[in-house]
């Protein structure tokens, strides 16, 4: 009983303290004089805030407790979900929640159904984090100062190193056109161009495949005079989208990041999406433009080609294209250096090592930041639709090119080639030879077309960057 009293006798004295300390009242005297019109001063009592009995503490204590709760308001406002839909354009909006579920959309589609799983997967990821709010990996307003004539930093790196993210500074691999190049060191070293020496037609075959880069860019160049600002593009934007026709990923890195690169994201995700659905697009091209006699068609073994003559064949390329087009020189010319070291045997260590360390490092760099710049603004716009569309069009037209021209070279030519090897005139290696070895089997399951559908598959590879070079050089 005792201890119940001694309870109840503390609780009443805290709560009467408590009580008389809130009808005191609070505040600290200061006193100021103030100066009237007569010139004499009078003293004036200010109060504070806090009583003065209370101390320096629970002043103090009121004060660290409103910083804890400003500094939580602050914590959350931070939040990326918070800067998502705070309604400000620098923080970050709706249209970034729809690139995060494309970029998931992607992921699936390298992972899972294993479409260019090598530069689908980084790209996808690359796209996942510049579109995460508030990361600061990827500024794209330092790019667009960067290319602004108007702005002191244009044109110099120096403001992307001093206030950019990491993707900002892989980026500068792009822009400065350095991951293309390596990886078609990389390329060139794992591409045999022995059938190519073989069978010398098939470079026509190969050449023949472009004629989609440039019938789409006459397409893309007279949507502009639609006067529609929604589907309209200027001529080095119709050059870029139109080497998506050319299947070929890094060229259409390469050719963009020079001409249009705020269409970079668009593009790239388009190029290498049409060249994992080679297998979908190409057959009923193939199937439609032949006979079931054409796709029948067997030909004669190749000749086998000589050590020197494939040591030749990438120095006498680089310098006659290089002489003719210098716009075409570092695609061509990194090409066929990796392919030179492959050939000649006497570089083993540099050969092997642009095909496996040099060609995986770079093309890690390489997606990252090209899916960084596939912000939601950028991206989700009437022009991203267009380019998938024309981009579809001109990897069509260029697989029917081929075909074409190899119907219409059996009507002058005794030796009859078959019109599925043309298909494979277009730069994905080597997927689209094996697309005509497939479809050719279905009709003879004798006949073995990969080898002689090698030969215009890497023509293609060669003749998209030409066409990449003549774009330049016209539009650059």
């Amino acid at each position: 009983m005792k201890t119940i009293k001694y309870l109840f006798l503390t609780l009443t004295l805290l709560f009467t303290v408590s009580l008389s300390s809130v009808g005191e009242e609070v505040g600290t005297e200061e006193i100021v004089l103030i100066e009237q019109e007569d010139g004499t001063a009078t003293e004036t009592i200010i109060e504070d805030d806090f009583a003065p009995d209370a101390g320096p503490a629970v002043c103090e204590e009121a004060v660290e407790k409103e910083n804890v709760w400003t500094e939580v308001a602050d914590f959350f406002k931070t939040m990326g979900i918070v800067r998502m839909f705070d309604g400000k354009e620098e923080s970050g909006d709706w249209r970034q929640l729809i690139m995060l579920l494309i970029s998931f959309f992607l992921l699936y589609l390298a992972i899972k159904k294993q479409y260019e799983p090598l530069l689908l997967l980084p790209i996808a990821f690359g796209m996942l984090l510049t579109n995460l709010p508030g990361s600061g990996m990827f500024h794209s307003e330092l790019w667009s100062e960067f290319l602004d004539p108007s702005s002191p930093a244009y044109h110099s790196y120096g403001a992307i190193l001093k206030e950019g993210g990491l993707l900002d500074v892989l980026y500068i691999g792009v822009k400065a056109g350095v991951y293309p190049c390596l990886i078609f060191v990389g390329v060139g070293a794992m591409t045999d161009f022995g059938p190519l020496i073989a069978n010398p037609k098939s470079l026509l075959l190969g050449a023949a495949a472009q004629i989609g880069i440039f019938l789409t860019f006459l397409c893309a160049n007279a949507f502009s005079l639609t006067g529609i600002d929604a589907i309209s593009f200027t001529e080095a934007q119709a050059g870029s989208i139109a080497i998506i026709g050319g299947a070929d990923g890094p060229t259409s890195i390469f050719l963009t990041s020079k001409l249009a690169p705020e269409l970079l994201g668009p593009i790239a995700i388009a190029a290498y999406s049409y060249m994992a659905l080679v297998p979908v697009i190409q057959p009923p091209i193939m199937r439609a433009l032949t006979t079931k006699k054409e796709r029948a068609i067997k030909m004669k073994q190749l000749r086998s080609v000589s050590k020197t003559e494939k040591i030749v064949f990438p120095i006498m390329v680089t310098t006659v294209v290089a002489l003719m087009l210098p716009d075409a020189a570092p695609l061509i010319g990194c090409l066929m250096l990796g392919n030179l070291m492959k050939e000649c045997g006497v570089v083993d260590r540099l050969s092997k090592t642009a095909q496996n360390e040099l060609m995986n490092i770079v093309v890690i760099f390489l997606g990252l930041s090209v899916g960084a710049t596939a912000t939601g603004a950028s991206f989700l716009n009437w022009q991203t639709i267009m380019i998938l569309i024309m981009g579809i069009v001109a990897f069509s037209c260029g697989s029917a090119g081929g075909v074409l021209l190899a119907k219409l070279m059996n009507v002058f030519s005794k030796e009859k080639i078959n019109p599925l090897i043309g298909s494979a005139g277009v730069s994905a290696v080597p997927m689209a030879a094996r697309v005509s070895q497939q479809v050719g089997q279905e009709e003879n399951p004798s006949n073995f077309l990969l080898m002689h559908a090698m030969g215009p598959n890497v023509a293609g590879v060669i003749g998209s960057a030409v066409a990449a070079g003549l774009l330049l050089s016209f539009l650059g």
